[in-house]
């Protein structure tokens, strides 16, 4: 292979993701960002490489729909191999669509999954399927398809590289970025934007139009130049922060709230744990218990815990619930609620100025936080409504947080007065 310079054809940002792939530190890449960041392009520089530096191996590409290939991943791989000045080393065929590495023979075959036959059916020459590509992955319908599609392609080898490259979805509910947030020691999740590639690989037109998108509309520039997830414009709550918390800060916090929400069957049980810094008016959630079918006696273990000896407020509609729990050992009290409780408890969360959530100590609170939204009329229009659904998590911090919010409501009700 010809010696190039990692700088030559990788951008900055992806240094270290590549050392991560050449030293085969993971096995599942999901590589997101915004326009311009290069990702698709660092994904197709890092395919041919793997095939030279693991000859039993081949590599497969997917698209969502069979007839986009042609125009994307398949010129996409030619450039790539062509920025590698390996473009004598490999041979094109566009019918079907499949590129060989002359020297072995392995291959890299493109598919459409609409087509979902033809991949179960692949035959190799010799080896077995050791990359795997999934372009535009937000616009599969979801991770059951994934799994279906790994569990035909990753399969009769010791090692796997697969690559999910997308541009986040706007909403925080679509399936992509709720997935992105399970915690899976095995997948290296990458975020990138523009800023982060040399100027004079996009060209100053480039940098010029995003420029003048900031300026005429942030929203739309953040989420389609920084590929962030700015949410629908009907996001009940935009004062979230995602944070990452060590043990010696939390040991910090000493005004410590609990809050519960019962569930079973259908709906989940949520206990949350909080710190509520009321000088700078900031909630920070670091941890909560969430599932189905859990009964009380399995969530007062896992919540004994977290509590030690404080006081838990919980859903005042489960009175046998919280008797329960009481025999057992937790110090629980049912939520006073009221007329207006929801509809307070939710402006007061919004009002606060920050609600810091550590997502890896508490992954549903925080996709319950970031993805609720106002209801919408037959039109599709957001109304000023709260749904009943996917609030659990949320339910069970305005409970925790009651004490507080009634001292709040005190004082507010002497200044009105």
């Amino acid at each position: 292979m010809k010696k190039i310079k990692l700088t030559d054809v990788v951008a900055p940002h992806f240094y270290d993701l590549h050392q991560d792939i050449k030293r085969h530190g993971h096995t599942y890449y999901w590589v997101n960002g915004g326009r311009g960041s290069t990702k698709s392009s660092e994904v197709s520089i890092e395919i041919p490489q793997l095939l030279i530096r693991n000859p039993q191996i081949h590599a497969v590409v997917l698209r969502k729909v069979g007839n986009t290939i042609k125009t994307s991943v398949y010129p996409q791989i030619q450039w790539g191999i062509e920025q590698l000045g390996l473009t004598g080393k490999f041979k094109f065929k566009t019918s079907p669509h499949e590129i060989t590495y002359k020297k072995t023979g392995q291959k890299i075959l493109f598919f459409g999954c609409d087509d979902p036959q033809k991949i179960k059916s692949i035959k190799l020459p010799f080896g077995y399927i050791g990359v795997v590509w999934m372009e535009e992955l937000d616009q599969f319908s979801g991770m059951e398809e994934i799994r279906s599609l790994n569990q035909s392609l990753l399969r009769g080898g010791p090692a796997y590289w697969e690559f999910c490259s997308y541009n986040p979805p706007k909403s925080a509910n679509n399936w992509v970025n709720e997935e992105v947030l399970a915690d899976d020691s095995d997948r290296l999740v990458h975020h990138s934007n523009y800023l982060g590639v040399p100027r004079d690989w996009l060209g100053e037109q480039f940098f010029e139009d995003a420029e003048k998108l900031k300026r005429k509309n942030l929203m739309a520039y953040r989420h389609e130049y920084l590929g962030e997830v700015t949410g629908t414009g009907g996001a009940v709550f935009d004062n979230v922060q995602a944070v990452e918390l060590d043990e010696e800060e939390i040991s910090r916090f000493d005004k410590l709230y609990f809050g519960l929400d019962f569930g079973f069957a259908v709906d989940p049980l949520a206990f949350e744990q909080m710190y509520y810094d009321a000088k700078h008016r900031i909630l920070t959630i670091f941890g909560e218990v969430y599932g189905q079918h859990m009964t009380n006696r399995q969530a007062t273990k896992r919540i004994k815990p977290l509590v030690h000896d404080h006081h838990i407020t919980a859903d005042s509609a489960e009175p046998k619930s919280i008797a329960e729990m009481r025999s057992l050992g937790l110090k629980v009290d049912g939520a006073r609620k009221g007329p207006d409780s929801v509809d307070y408890g939710i402006r007061w969360l919004q009002g606060l100025d920050a609600i810091r959530i550590d997502k890896r100590r508490a992954p549903n609170t925080y996709r319950e936080f970031i993805g609720y939204e106002y209801e919408r009329n037959r039109d599709g229009q957001f109304i000023s409504a709260y749904p009943d659904k996917d609030n659990h998590c949320i339910d069970a911090a305005r409970y925790g947080l009651e004490p507080v919010m009634d001292g709040d409501r005190i004082v507010a009700k002497r200044i009105n007065y």
